[in-house]
């Protein structure tokens, strides 16, 4: 259903299973009814209105089975956001039990109601984990959180039946971006349109110097680049391959905007290594202070456009062939910092959080690995 989203690093996708949810006949034309009324809701409207079940959306863990850290880490950044279980709970419930138990979307909707009814601190995510493993998301396996993060996005949006609360979920989450090509030769200019669910920011500048904050990440992924030598692309007018000059516009920012911190890289075939640097990154952004008019221009129209909070930070220990995950998220009902580790579930501050920014010299310390920012709302995080 539309266009995936991928890991522009692999060359090898895995394959998602394009299960679309049935819904029983009877149904269908009532669920149509009631999707038309939500889709004449407006956009303002949909953010107030959240319901009264989303409110109840509480800091419960889950527990690991077969390695699952990086997946449970994940499914709390989603779970704990109120604009995603609000799409989440519309869903229309798939007809027979093999399909539910297939669903992406409609087991992790019964895991969000079993958080949510917890008497204990942790639920077990069984059959959620089940899930994703039929659809490659394997168990007994260390994963990267980018690739996972992909995966359940991909699922989720190729799952959910209805295209209304597709669009709401890609509204949601996808970055639009023009990346212009200008032939160094003719001028000739060429605009591609991209989608992207999550900017893959570097660690390091072009001159291979250290990039010590979020700020300078972001300036260094947005800095026009000359295109030369093996990197030169093909130009029409020209009629061979050109040297170009590129550079990458913003069209759209989502309200939840999702950064890659690439810490993980390998030379030459060689063993991966983690690049545990100091990087630091601020509890609010404003996109107007980081990027030129000619990179980003704000939407008058849209308040707080390009203004944003932390809302989580999906951190890693360990080398890069081992360690665990752990999710730092910012509770939107209780207005509190929470660590998930699995099971274990604790209230931390601002000063916890800076410990993910990682030092050169702790190669087993925690970094943030993933960081999901937030569109300012009318009251501050």
């Amino acid at each position: 259903m539309g266009q995936k989203f991928e890991h522009p690093k692999l060359k090898r996708s895995p394959k998602l299973y394009g299960y679309q949810i049935l819904e029983p006949e009877e149904q269908e034309e009532s669920n149509e009814k009631e999707n038309i009324k939500d889709l004449e809701k407006s956009s303002k409207q949909f953010d107030e209105i959240l319901g009264m079940a989303d409110s109840r959306n509480g800091a419960v863990g889950l527990y690991n089975i077969g390695l699952s850290c990086c997946i449970n880490s994940l499914l709390q950044s989603f779970l704990m956001n109120r604009y995603f279980t609000s799409i989440l709970r519309r869903i229309n419930v798939p007809h027979g039990t093999a399909e539910r138990k297939a669903s992406v979307p409609y087991q992790m909707l019964l895991l969000l109601e079993s958080m949510q009814r917890a008497r204990g601190k942790s639920v077990r995510p069984f059959d959620l984990i089940y899930c994703l493993s039929h659809h490659g998301v394997r168990l007994f396996v260390v994963h990267d959180a980018s690739e996972v993060y992909y995966k359940i996005w991909n699922l989720l949006k190729d799952q959910i039946a209805n295209t209304n609360l597709v669009e709401r979920l890609t509204d949601l989450y996808i970055i639009r971006l023009q990346e212009l090509l200008v032939c160094q030769k003719c001028s000739h200019e060429i605009k591609i349109e991209s989608k992207r669910l999550m900017l893959h920011l570097p660690m390091f500048d072009f001159d291979s110097h250290l990039i010590i904050n979020l700020e300078n990440s972001l300036h260094c992924f947005f800095k026009p680049e000359q295109l030369t030598k093996e990197n030169m692309c093909h130009c029409e007018k020209c009629n061979k391959k050109t040297p170009h000059m590129r550079r990458i516009k913003i069209r759209y920012l989502p309200r939840m905007l999702t950064l890659h911190l690439v810490r993980f890289r390998s030379k030459d075939g060689s063993r991966t290594k983690k690049i545990t640097h100091s990087l630091a990154f601020p509890p609010e952004l404003d996109f107007s202070q980081i990027l030129t008019l000619e990179q980003y221009q704000p939407d008058a129209k849209k308040k707080n456009d390009g203004l944003y909070d932390l809302f989580a930070v999906i951190a890693h220990s360990g080398p890069a062939d081992f360690g665990h995950y752990c999710a730092y998220i910012w509770s939107l009902t209780e207005s509190k910092w929470y660590c998930f580790n699995d099971s274990s579930v604790c209230e931390v501050s601002w000063d916890d959080i800076k410990c993910t920014y990682g030092r050169q010299s702790l190669c087993w310390g925690e970094t943030a690995y993933l960081l999901v920012y937030m569109r300012k709302s009318g009251t501050s995080l």
